[in-house]
């Protein structure tokens, strides 16, 4: 979503983003190869630099972390049943 929603468009790198918000380039590449989260730092950072608001980034986060473990407890999931 950053990479191809906001970089591209925007016609700024990684490095770009990471230098103009104040964070480690390690932390913006972590975001877009979906291998660490959008921080609440770093919404507000993104937040500001992209001129978003933090509920889109948090809302994008939690979604995310909502799916990942669907993925992860699904199984463990089924086998419970309402009371």
């Amino acid at each position: 979503m950053l990479l191809e929603d906001c970089l591209k468009p925007l016609e700024i790198t990684q490095r770009d983003l990471a230098d103009a918000i104040g964070v480690p380039y390690q932390g913006v590449n972590e975001i877009v190869r979906r291998r660490g989260g959008v921080t609440p730092c770093a919404t507000l950072r993104l937040t500001r630099f992209l001129d978003t608001s933090p509920g889109f980034w948090m809302n994008l986060q939690l979604t995310w972390d909502l799916f990942h473990a669907q993925q992860i407890e699904e199984e463990d999931l089924k086998r419970i049943s309402p009371s």
